[in-house]
């Protein structure tokens, strides 16, 4: 197993065993659902705005350890973050799993990028891109 590997599996079990911003959320300005029919995970995305500030975001889900923890690092980078940050962050995530696009994160989205070993998986790239397909529903491209 390569460095790069245990990374992402010590990353990975950290986020769905510990999820950031994990539960329903009352009162949410932004509300959006996503299913994978082919294999039945599911995630509920909630957000709270102050302006163009996410000032609050849960979610809630069932699925593999990947959707889930993919979730948890989408809550847990979102937080505070403009509506423009966060479609930033959304379509460098998806191109780096998507497109084979060379993520450039900064330090604080470190977690994200060890999700970069999910392509040598590529049946198991839609669960991870799950709570960003949802999230994307609800902001827009």
């Amino acid at each position: 197993m390569s460095l790069s590997d245990s990374l992402y599996q010590e990353v990975l079990l950290d986020h769905y065993q510990n999820p950031r911003h994990h539960g329903k959320m009352e009162h949410s300005d932004l509300h959006e659902e996503g299913v994978n029919p082919l294999c039945g995970d599911e995630v509920e995305l909630f957000l709270k705005l102050k302006g163009d500030i996410i000032s609050e975001i849960s979610f809630v889900g069932k699925g593999c350890s990947i959707s889930q923890a993919s979730a948890s690092m989408l809550t847990d980078s979102l937080y505070g973050k403009t509506i423009s940050e966060a479609k930033s962050l959304l379509h460098e995530f998806k191109g780096m799993l998507l497109e084979d696009k060379v993520p450039n994160f900064s330090e604080e989205y470190e977690d994200l990028e060890s999700m970069e070993a999910v392509k040598k998986i590529p049946a198991r790239i839609k669960c991870a891109t799950l709570a960003w397909n949802t999230l994307e529903k609800a902001i827009g491209k």
